[in-house]
């Protein structure tokens, strides 16, 4: 079965969504905690500067609404060899992660060739799950 949205996230939730924390928010909270040596915390500004520049800003995340995003799977090669050594920083710090398939995300209030962003709190059927151990370099 091929899916069209993945979102890497954690087992946290986030104050504002209540919903699980991506893979962005985990980084950066491992930076702001001290717990990412200063290296690695370089290594993820460049993973999240290229991502920025690239990604178009979501008029609903720049207004901090309750939304979520997902990749789209079908424009996603790139962005995950790219997110990988992020990955790979989380499992460095053994911070717990998944890699988050589906089809249905939610009630989509944005979408642009790399992403969709989905309001926060709808159920989200997930399809599968790739733990972390998984290989998600495919």
């Amino acid at each position: 079965m091929r899916f069209k949205y993945v979102r890497i996230q954690g087992r946290e939730l986030a104050e504002n969504t209540m919903y699980a924390k991506g893979i962005f928010s985990m980084c950066w909270a491992l930076i702001q905690n001290d717990v990412m040596n200063e290296e690695d915390a370089d290594l993820f500004r460049e993973i999240d500067l290229w991502f920025s520049e690239i990604l178009p800003w979501p008029p609903q995340c720049q207004r901090q609404e309750n939304v979520v995003c997902f990749f789209k799977t079908e424009n996603t090669h790139e962005m995950m060899k790219l997110i990988t050594p992020a990955m790979k920083l989380l499992e460095k710090y053994n911070h717990p992660f998944y890699v988050v398939y589906t089809n249905t995300p939610g009630e989509i209030l944005y979408e642009d060739e790399f992403q969709v962003v989905v309001k926060a709190g709808e159920e989200l059927k997930i399809e599968k799950v790739q733990p972390a151990w998984g290989n998600y370099n495919k």
